[in-house]
Formats: C-alpha cells, structure tokens, sequence
C-alpha cells in the first residue's frame, strides 16, 4: 500500500512540474500614445495570444498582465506584441519575463531583447 501511495505522490508531483508556470508581468505606457492591445507568444513561435486590456493612457498608465509559459527555462523568452491608439504596432522579440518583472514602451531594449517596430500604412 505505501508503494502505491508513494507512486501516486510522485506522479501528480511529476503533473505539477509539467504545467505551465505563469509569469506577471508590470506592462507601463510611458509612451506617449495609448495602448489598446497586448499579446504575447513564445519566443520565435508566432502563436500570440491576447490578454484582456482596458486602454492604457500614455504617460504612465500601467496594468499587471498574467503571461502562462513553458515549464523551466525554455519558456522565460516571449515576443511581446503592443499595438497603440494611432495605430503603431511594437514588437519586443525575445523579452526575458523570468528575468524582468516590467515592460516600460517608452525603453524599447532590455538585456538580449530585439524591438522591432511596425507602422500601419
């Protein structure tokens, strides 16, 4: 009987390791439009998923978003995607939300990441 016990706690332990982990992360507008949208999605995958977002005012409005990744380190680099009021769209490739627990717009570069900046036509 306590085999069976033992099996089953370490397997259920083993469930809990494979879950995602969530992450918060501070998203803070210092820039000077408003932001309307944010996605983020594993780094390079392309597979963005939104988060629910009142607008946020430019000049310092600021939300805490919940991001869920992949267990262990593989899963800490994410593309953020924040699209603004005028229509601008910023890309943060390769943020590190296990390293960082803010975004700022307005301080485009953090660590290793990589911003690319899209405008619409």
């Amino acid at each position: 009987m306590r085999t069976v016990c033992l099996f089953a706690l370490l397997g259920g332990a083993a469930c809990v390791h494979a879950a995602e982990k969530t992450h918060y992360l501070d998203l803070v507008n210092t820039a000077p439009d408003s932001i309307v949208s944010f996605a983020a999605a594993a780094s390079g995958s392309g597979r963005f998923v939104e988060a629910r977002l009142a607008t946020l005012l430019g000049g310092g409005d600021g939300a805490t978003i919940a991001i869920a990744t992949a267990p262990g380190r593989e899963g800490c680099l994410q593309d953020l995607r924040i699209g603004f009021a005028n229509g601008r769209i910023l890309i943060q490739k390769n943020f590190d939300v296990c390293r960082y627990r803010s975004y700022h717009t307005g301080r485009y570069l953090r660590g290793s990441a990589q911003t690319v900046v899209a405008t619409v036509p």
